[in-house]
C-alpha cells in the first residue's frame, strides 16, 4: 500500500479546508467593512456626525477591543471610502441584499439600528479578494472602469499584493485598452480569445536592461527573471524552453521561448526583436507556426499562436502586414523602464473622446 499517496490526500483535504476558512473569514471581513462604511457615510451625509464624532468612535472601539486592528479612525474612513466608491457600482448593486427587505426574520439579538443601514455584499465580488488589494486598487486608480479591470484581474491572477501594486504603476489597464484599438480590425474580430490573453506592449523594467541591448541580452535576461516574466504575460502561462528547436528538412530552426497556455490550450511562440518591427520578421514567425503545428502540437491542441516582441513599431506598418496573414499572431512591443503612466491616461482618454 502506497502510505504516501493516501497521507497526501488528507494533507490536500487539510490544505482545502483551510482555504475554505481564509475565504469565510475574508467574506466577513469584506462584508463588515462594507457596514460598517455605509453606516459612517450615512451619519456623515446627514450632518449627524462630523470628524470628532469619528475619531471618538475610533477611541471606543479601541477601548471595547484593544486587539483589534483596523479602526483607527484612518482605518474608519477607509471603510467609508470603500462603501461610497462602490455602492452605486453595476457589479456590485445586483448582489447587494438589503437586510430589511429579505424575508427571513432578522434574529432580535440584531439591533434595529444595524438593520436600518446594513447592506449585504457577500455574494458580490468585492468579497473574492482581501482587504489588503482594495486598499491598492482604492489607492491607485481613478476610474470605475480601471477598478473594475483591476479586481477582475486579481480574481483570475490571484495576485498577491506586490504582484497587483506592479501592474498598476506599470499602467496595465491603460496598455491593454491602447494595444486593442491599435490592432487590426481582422485581428479583433477573428481571435478574440488572442486579443483578450495577449498584450499591445509589455514592461520589462524588471530586468535592469541597457538602453542599447542586443535579442540575446533581452533573451537571457528574460530567462533569469522567468517568474516575473509570466507576471507580466499572465499566470496562465507555462514555460516549455528557450531557443527550442525545431527541425524541418536536413534543416534546424530555433525558437527563442516557447509557452504553453493553459486556458487557450496551445502553445505561444515569442520571437525577440531588439530593433524596430519589420514586416519580414512575420515571414520567420509563420514558419516557427507551421512547423509547431505540423510536428509538435498534439490532436487535442489549438494551433499555435506567435507573439513578435520589438523594441518598437509602426502601428501602420502593423496593420499593412498583418492585413493578409492569416496565423493566429500577434506583434506588441517591449519597453525596458515604467511607462509614464499619466501619458498612458491621456492616451486612453483622448481615445475614449475620439469616440
Amino acid at each position: 500500500m502506497n502510505m504516501k499517496k493516501e497521507f497526501s490526500a488528507i494533507i490536500k483535504i487539510i490544505e482545502q479546508a483551510r482555504q475554505n476558512a481564509y475565504t469565510a473569514v475574508n467574506i466577513e471581513m469584506i462584508n463588515c467593512y462594507w457596514q460598517v462604511g455605509e453606516f459612517i457615510s450615512s451619519k456623515v451625509s446627514k450632518a449627524n456626525w462630523g470628524d470628532k464624532t469619528v475619531q471618538q468612535l475610533a477611541d471606543h472601539i479601541q477601548n471595547e477591543y484593544p486587539d483589534l486592528k483596523g479602526y483607527n479612525r484612518l482605518g474608519l474612513y477607509r471603510m467609508k471610502r470603500f462603501y461610497e466608491t462602490y455602492n452605486s457600482s453595476p457589479f456590485v448593486s445586483p448582489a447587494v441584499i438589503q437586510m430589511e427587505k429579505t424575508k427571513t426574520p432578522q434574529p432580535k439579538i440584531v439591533s434595529p439600528v444595524v438593520t436600518q443601514f446594513s447592506s449585504d455584499i457577500r455574494r458580490s465580488m468585492l468579497c473574492q479578494i482581501s482587504w489588503t488589494h482594495h486598499l491598492v486598487i482604492l489607492s491607485g486608480t481613478k476610474t470605475e472602469a480601471e477598478r473594475d479591470f483591476y479586481i477582475n484581474l486579481c480574481i483570475k491572477e490571484r495576485y498577491g499584493k506586490r504582484e497587483l501594486e506592479r501592474q498598476i504603476s506599470s499602467g496595465l489597464f491603460e496598455r491593454v485598452i491602447i494595444g486593442k484599438q491599435s490592432l487590426p480590425p481582422s485581428k479583433n474580430e477573428l481571435h478574440q480569445n488572442m486579443v483578450n490573453t495577449f498584450k499591445d506592449n509589455y514592461v520589462f523594467e524588471f530586468l535592469n536592461l541597457p538602453e542599447e541591448h542586443s535579442e540575446d541580452d533581452l533573451q537571457k535576461a528574460l530567462i533569469t527573471q522567468l517568474k516575473t516574466f509570466i507576471l507580466e504575460l499572465g499566470k496562465d502561462f507555462l514555460f516549455i524552453g528557450e531557443e527550442y528547436r525545431l527541425q524541418v528538412g536536413n534543416s534546424d530552426f530555433y525558437i527563442d521561448l516557447l509557452f504553453y497556455h493553459r486556458s487557450l490550450r496551445c502553445m505561444a511562440a515569442f520571437e525577440l526583436k531588439a530593433d524596430k518591427f519589420k514586416p519580414e520578421h512575420l515571414g520567420q514567425l509563420n514558419f516557427y507556426l507551421e512547423a509547431l503545428d505540423r510536428d509538435v502540437k498534439k490532436a487535442d491542441e489549438n494551433p499555435s499562436i506567435g507573439i513578435l516582441l520589438c523594441r518598437s513599431k509602426d502601428d501602420a506598418v502593423v496593420e499593412y502586414a498583418m492585413n493578409r496573414y492569416l496565423s493566429p499572431a500577434l506583434v506588441a512591443e517591449y519597453q525596458t523602464k515604467l511607462p509614464d503612466k499619466k501619458l498612458l491616461q491621456d492616451r486612453v482618454r483622448k481615445l475614449f473622446e475620439g469616440k
